[in-house]
């Protein structure tokens, strides 16, 4: 009836804390009330301090029911005969109750204070009573609580507290102010030896350790709390308002370090006015989050240290490239020796060049991913599907790609938003063959199921690449090659070179690097392979130095088989130079090499011949590439010689078959927009097969001219739709369709 009427709770506002893995406080932060009132636990408080509480204050704490009539009747007639207060009965459970309902010291608090005591036995066990007293209990200022007080005063959790500090706790209570450490340290000092002494006529420590207690002096000072992941323990204290006590993923030892690391490496990068950077650090079988730096210092209000940079979404540069190559290997469209064009390309208007603006030809799919070739991925992702791409990404917890619509062909090349730890994740998957779990930030965290986004085949495949050294993305940093830890990674660099990351991962960690400028200023020399990898390395040296973690091994679908060197296909029945491939059985392609065919020509190689037109003698089959059109134009433009077949007998009127001439100026569905006070011409040109000489363009079915197949020609349209059609010389034909607009 007590307890229904006037109800009593034991809900009081405590200071969020913010621990690692291994309990090291790691950031705290004061309560509603602006107190430093820490919840403690019975296992850890001092053993010491507890024995001597009860001693002290409440030697029959266990067996009273909240109330001590003896030690009631004693202090009444001790104050009776002395006519003044000469001492209390308040047992612990009534001085918790004063600790959670403080009332003026009165005769009528006094008797609230006795029902109040019962009702509190009723409700809890002793205890919880005994966790009250230790979490609530006053020492001065806003200082609430043992624990509150062994890390203000000194710099330890309570369990850690020697003899004498632990003693000298238990005094402070009964006057927190006139025994204020540092206030009257000569009546603290006098104070705790009394109760050492006491404590060891006790039995409860023994001759040695009072000694060694007596002689330890008093020594205290006011300490500034831990302040380790600060941007995180911010974090999950705004994310999780109603816990007090948050264990967090981060190992302390680790933090410690990669917060040394990426301060030091950002103060060397100050005198290239790149001012920030941040780190994050996985653990790969958990998907842990290790160490969380958000920037190159929390305190620096310059350079604004306190932005988490590794929630900051950006552009990433060429840092999701893996996947799009990991997508074709699953896909069965590429393996790692398989050849793609580097050439210029235009997708309805995108043509994406590479970072120095040059071309390549044909290079294989792992030299073009080593050496973060821009229109080889782009061609890749197109014959993925940006669609399937972006579902991948969704997929590894990419929530700012999730709110970005309208993605296209330049998202693989950074037009698109990420941050780090979405970055730092999808590397984590891959180490992790394949199986994305969200990252994990503490322990009562349940977001952790697998996602399958890749097969551990494709994961291989990529690691493998990815773990190359020969590519132009290593720091030429002597420092940096000093030792190159053994791990995977890859680098990118944001357009106008305002982010510079650098992910990497061994078979233990992953870590995601970001350099730059929280401002966005771009700068000159910023690139990751120079800013951000250096950092990349120095964090698995001093994390993982020389580990001897097993790397990663291939699975039995894994196979290798020989393949064309020209072309990465299964050699066809002119292909003489053979390289090894690996592979996926089952999914890689097995489409067969045709990059030379036999060609019948005249004995002067100077006429060839179709089977219609082929003579019964006075001929020979010769060998020549079979190049695809658009990079025939590519060698032509460039004047890279090659050998072509020659003309095509004139007199044969037969038509061929084969690939009709693809126009690339102007793209089929698209709308151009054209002033209307100044005309332009449109330019019209082609890529067409090798034995084709010359082209016949019409507009409109009406015939414009004939030109070279490698020349370009104009025409002025009107506003309106129009017809563009291209014949070769050979009978084969294309047709677009375009809309021109006059504004």
């Amino acid at each position: 009836m007590l307890d229904s009427t006037f109800p009593i709770t034991a809900n009081s506002s405590y200071s969020t804390l913010i621990y690692d893995r291994q309990h090291v406080l790691l950031n705290a932060y004061l309560n509603e009330e602006d107190k430093w009132r820490m919840p403690c636990k019975l296992e850890e408080a001092n053993h010491l301090f507890v024995e001597t509480l009860l001693q002290k204050e409440d030697k029959y704490f266990y067996s009273h029911p909240g109330i001590n009539p003896f030690a009631i009747v004693r202090a009444a007639f001790n104050n009776l005969i002395s006519r003044q207060r000469t001492s209390g009965a308040s047992t612990i459970t009534m001085q918790v109750v004063r600790l959670l309902e403080p009332r003026p010291r009165t005769f009528v608090s006094k008797t609230i204070e006795l029902f109040r005591a019962i009702q509190i036995e009723l409700k809890y066990s002793k205890r919880e009573i005994l966790e009250l007293y230790l979490s609530l209990a006053p020492y001065g200022s806003n200082i609430e609580g043992i624990k509150s007080a062994a890390f203000i005063y000194f710099g330890k959790a309570p369990a850690l507290l020697s003899p004498a500090e632990a003693v000298l706790l238990t005094i402070i209570p009964n006057r927190p102010s006139s025994l204020k450490p540092g206030r009257n340290n000569k009546l603290l000092l006098l104070e705790r030896n009394k109760w050492l002494r006491r404590m060891a006529a006790e039995k409860v420590i023994s001759k040695t350790e009072l000694a060694d207690a007596l002689n330890e002096p008093i020594n205290v000072s006011r300490k500034k709390l831990n302040s380790i992941a600060p941007h995180l323990a911010r974090r999950l204290k705004n994310e999780n308002p109603k816990i007090d006590v948050i264990n967090s993923t981060i190992d302390a030892s680790i933090q410690l370090k990669v917060q040394q690391l990426c301060s030091n490496h950002s103060d060397r990068l100050s005198a290239l006015n790149i001012h920030n950077a941040c780190v994050i650090v996985i653990e790969n079988s958990t998907s842990n989050v290790l160490a969380y730096v958000g920037s190159q210092g929390f305190e620096d209000e310059v350079q604004q240290g306190q932005v988490d940079g590794i929630t900051a979404i950006r552009s990433p540069g060429s840092a999701l490239k893996p996947l799009v190559y990991a997508l074709g290997f699953d896909n069965g469209i590429i393996t790692p020796k398989t050849v793609v064009n580097d050439i210029p390309v235009n997708y309805a208007g995108y043509s994406p060049e590479n970072f120095n603006q040059r071309f390549n030809g044909k290079v294989s799919v792992e030299d073009a991913l080593s050496y973060s070739l821009n229109i080889p991925a782009v061609q890749i992702l197109d014959q993925v599907a940006v669609p399937v791409f972006t579902k991948k990404l969704i997929g590894c917890g990419f929530k700012s790609i999730e709110q970005q619509k309208y993605l296209g062909l330049s998202s693989i090349l950074g037009g698109c938003g990420v941050t780090l730890e979405e970055l730092a994740g999808l590397y984590s998957m891959i180490a992790n063959d394949g199986n994305f779990r969200a990252l994990k930030y503490f322990e009562a965290s349940n977001r952790n199921n697998k996602v399958k986004i890749l097969s551990k085949e494709a994961a291989y495949l990529l690691t493998t690449i990815l773990t190359r050294a020969d590519r132009p993305d290593l720091p030429n940093l002597f420092e940096s090659s000093l030792h190159i830890p053994k791990v995977a990674w890859k680098t990118g660099t944001s357009y106008g070179r305002r982010d510079a990351w650098s992910i990497g991962f061994n078979k233990k960690y992953t870590v995601g690097v970001w350099v730059g400028n929280f401002d966005g200023t771009g700068i000159p020399e910023l690139t990751g392979a120079e800013m951000a990898t250096p950092l990349l390395f120095s964090i698995f040296n001093s994390i993982d130095y020389n580990s001897n973690n097993k790397w990663f091994n291939a699975t039995s679908d894994i196979d290798y088989r020989y393949v064309c060197s020209e072309s990465g296909l299964v050699p066809g029945e002119f292909c003489t130079d053979k390289i090894i491939d690996t592979y996926i059985s089952g999914v890689s392609n097995t489409n067969i090499c045709n990059h030379l065919i036999q060609v019948p020509v005249n004995s002067n190689e100077t006429i060839s011949y179709c089977t219609a037109c082929l003579p019964d003698a006075g001929y020979k089959r010769v060998i020549y590439p079979n190049v695809a059109p658009e990079l025939l134009q590519f060698y032509r433009q460039h004047q890279i010689p090659i050998k072509e077949p020659p003309p095509h007998l004139a007199v044969c009127t037969r038509m061929f078959d084969g690939k009709p001439p693809k126009i690339i100026s102007l793209h089929d569905g698209q709308e151009y927009l054209i002033e209307k006070d100044e005309p332009k011409k449109l330019v019209l040109s082609c890529a067409s097969s090798s034995d084709v000489k010359e082209v016949f363009w019409y507009v409109d079915d009406q015939f414009l001219r004939k030109c070279k197949a490698t020349e370009s020609t104009f025409f002025t349209p009107n506003n309106g739709t129009h017809k563009i059609s291209c014949n070769d010389d050979k009978g084969r034909n294309t047709d677009i369709n375009i809309t021109v607009t006059f504004f």
